[in-house]
């Protein structure tokens, strides 16, 4: 009871903003790692770290004579941190820590604590010996899968090490810069932050003989609910998604399988499930009954310092430039290969077609010659312009007049075909603009597009390389294969055009269905699903500006 009335009194003298352990722990794995959890506030939950949390669990149930939940913290030393177990051996207080892993060998396969581990137990052990006033003479760390237990003394080499860590983590956490990445690669294979970090596509950046390993995940299973009757609810109940549709059994799913919720038309949601799904991280969007994009819910927390970076890099008229270079190219590149596409096995190729693909081939190899952002807005006007007048070729003769395309509309669209694409061009903005708020970049901000009433100038840019390979071959592809109804998936008002609640339907299942499809990267050479290929070029594009960049705006149909 003594040495709990003193921790006690300890804790209450305590007040000034202190550094985890745990964060000790991951800047002794790798100083990135720590920036990215400490500075940047990035987290994932892999199934090492509940594999982590189910072992804890079960210890707690398993020894009585630890106590639980061991919170310390010391102003003196600027650390604080929770413990796993506490025990007296001979008179002696030991800290324990509890590892689900096997334990490093050295050259002569004796087992050893990890420099990490090491770091963290002792870092423990000083915490302590403020707190208590009392000297450790060591800590322990149990390594489970090899069922091995490491004795790590406290010596001064060992304070020496803890309070040398701490000063380095203050003053990366002062730093508006990211360190490099590691020269081990062993540890990036390791690592639940990979996928943010991107350590492999950064290699391949400095070598362009580097053989990257994929370790961005290739897909994300999580479902995307699309709510399309309007008068539909969406709710909480537990842990689970709550759906209520008129005249219809209510709908329930669990919140772990859901990526995002679309909600169309007058559908609502609950304020109770809006704050569940921003705990859940579940995208919430909005999408009007005509088919426009409306917007999304920001549930971003922390991620100011990359903010500010983009702020510093999009704010330089020159780096906005040679990245709307790059988009211009990689839409127009595109467009002309998906026109050369169409035009395969065509005996005659028409005489629209053939000239509008060389003309765009003109036109591409000025556009890195292009001075200034309005000239580029001419260049893609004119891409555009030859694009979408050929496009018309693609179209199979036996299609029905009612769905032949003469030219781009919009708001409204007049004809069905622009009513397809209009459609789909909303759910490629609202996936866009997912992964922006996932990543934790200012949609606000972009480097081509200027800003507009409605959707965000960086969802404007990024979608730009979405378009063809999303929209426009599932659209055409649809279209020749005779899948509409021109009466039931249709709906006419006057001169407007828009997709029936069947239409909206049908469109959406094709458009799931063709982001579940997988394309190899042609910078990176591993095969991701189109769904994940949105988080991944955003995050190309945040290393334009990190110092790691050269992979963005490749994604050009083949």
């Amino acid at each position: 009871m003594e040495i709990l009335d003193k921790l006690s009194d300890h804790l209450a003298a305590n007040s000034v903003e202190t550094i985890r352990v745990s964060a000790l722990h991951a800047l002794a794995y790798c100083p990135r790692l720590f920036y990215l959890e400490e500075v940047e506030e990035l987290y994932t939950q892999d199934a090492a770290v509940f594999a982590g949390r189910r072992l804890h669990a079960e210890l707690e149930k398993q020894e009585d004579e630890e106590w639980e939940e061991l919170f310390l913290e010391s102003e003196e030393l600027g650390l604080r941190g929770r413990l796993d177990a506490l025990r007296t051996r001979d008179g002696q207080t030991i800290p324990y820590e509890h590892k689900r892993g096997r334990a490093h060998r050295d050259e002569n396969k004796q087992p050893q604590a990890w420099e990490s581990d090491k770091l963290q137990i002792l870092a423990y052990a000083c915490l302590l010996e403020s707190a208590l006033g009392i000297t450790i003479k060591e800590g322990r760390i149990r390594y489970h899968a090899d069922n091995v237990l490491i004795h790590v003394p406290l010596d001064d080499n060992g304070r020496s090490a803890v309070r040398a860590a701490i000063k380095q983590a203050n003053s990366l956490k002062e730093s508006t810069h990211r360190p490099p990445v590691t020269d081990n690669e062993r540890l990036c294979a390791r690592c639940s932050l990979a996928p943010v970090c991107l350590p492999e596509e950064a290699r391949l950046v400095h070598d362009r003989e580097w053989q990257p390993i994929r370790l961005f995940p290739e897909d994300d299973e999580r479902q995307i609910i699309h709510v399309l009757e309007p008068g539909t609810s969406v709710g909480r109940t537990g842990e689970q998604i709550k759906i209520t549709r008129r005249n219809q059994p209510v709908e329930t799913v669990p919140a772990r399988t859901v990526g995002q919720l679309v909600l169309h038309s007058f559908s609502q949601i609950s304020t109770q499930a809006l704050h569940f799904c921003v705990e859940q991280g579940i995208g919430v969007h909005f999408i009007s009954g005509g088919g426009r994009y409306l917007g999304s819910f920001d549930k971003r927390n922390g991620s100011i310092q990359r903010r500010i970076r983009q702020y510093s890099a999009l704010v330089s008229p020159n780096t906005c430039l040679e990245l709307a270079r790059k988009l211009v190219i990689c839409r127009g590149q595109g467009q002309r290969k998906f026109l050369m596409r169409g035009s395969r096995g065509k005996n005659n190729m028409p005489e629209n077609l053939s000239k509008a693909i060389s003309q765009m081939q003109l036109l591409l190899k000025q556009v890195p010659q292009a001075k200034s952002l309005e000239s580029l807005l001419g260049f893609e006007g004119n891409l555009a312009a030859l694009y979408f007048g050929a496009l018309p070729c693609l179209i199979a003769p036996e299609i029905p007049v009612e769905m032949r395309f003469n030219g781009r509309n919009r708001r409204p669209p007049k004809d069905r075909f622009n009513a397809l694409i209009s459609f789909g061009y909303a759910l490629l903005l609202k996936d866009v603009m997912n992964s922006i708020l996932t990543v934790g970049l200012e949609p606000a901000l972009g480097f081509y597009h200027q800003p507009r009433s409605q959707a965000a100038p960086l969802a404007l840019d990024l979608i730009e390389i979405f378009r063809v390979p999303l929209v426009d071959m599932t659209v055409l592809a649809s279209v020749n294969r005779n899948q509409w109804d021109v009466r039931e998936d249709f709906e006419i008002r006057g001169v407007q055009v828009w997709l029936s609640e069947t239409g909206r339907r049908k469109f959406v299942e094709l458009y799931e269905r063709r982001k579940q499809e997988t394309w190899k990267h042609p910078a990176t050479g591993y095969s991701l699903t189109y769904r994940r290929l949105f988080e991944l070029e955003v995050r190309l594009l945040e290393k334009e500006w990190s110092g790691e960049g050269g992979l963005f705006g490749q994604l050009i149909v083949r």
